[in-house]
């Protein structure tokens, strides 16, 4: 167990350390109008744990579940918790991992919470992460947000880089 999660943890890490990529999002059909919205652009750090979770499949240390709590410090102050899969194998420098994470807290100025979607890959020490909000998931002062999320780890400790859109405060 130990060993699946060091092997894991390394995956989760190293993919952690992507550049995300922004996916866009199209308005339903018949939907209707939102207010012109406004990007902005917000940074910080974070501090996470990952624990690992019970697996059914003991024995296969190729495949990892965990949960993820996280403090967020900077121009977005909170918290959150979430759930990641992870598989590959470290020998060769590849793996991959997709989460879902649920933010609470204040980002500048505006409260509320939001979803990010997780999606990593690393193929013999490249790197691929995007890391974007759920569509429809802001609630309170968040709603009708969208973005991307770039994740950076230097020196061991976790930065965030977040560009998002937002309808005007009212």
């Amino acid at each position: 167990m130990l060993k699946r999660f060091r092997i894991t943890l390394t995956i989760a890490a190293l993919c952690l350390s992507a550049v995300a990529t922004l996916q866009s999002q199209t308005p339903a059909a018949g939907a209707a109008p939102k207010e012109s919205p406004v990007s902005h652009h917000a940074k910080g750090t974070f501090d996470v744990k990952l624990a690992p979770q019970a697996d059914d499949r003991a024995g296969d240390q190729s495949l990892g579940r965990f949960t993820i709590d996280k403090q967020l410090h900077g121009d977005l102050e909170g918290t959150s918790v979430g759930q990641m899969l992870s598989g590959g194998n470290p020998a060769t420098g590849s793996g991959g991992y997709v989460a879902m994470e649920k933010v609470t807290g204040t980002l500048q100025g505006r409260s509320g919470s939001f979803i990010l979607q997780h999606s990593g890959t690393m193929d013999k020490g490249a790197f691929q992460l995007s890391v974007t909000v759920v569509p429809g998931s802001g609630t309170g002062d968040l709603k009708g947000i969208t973005g991307k999320l770039d994740i950076k780890i230097t020196e061991g400790k976790h930065f965030y880089e977040f560009d998002y859109t937002l309808p005007e405060a009212k």
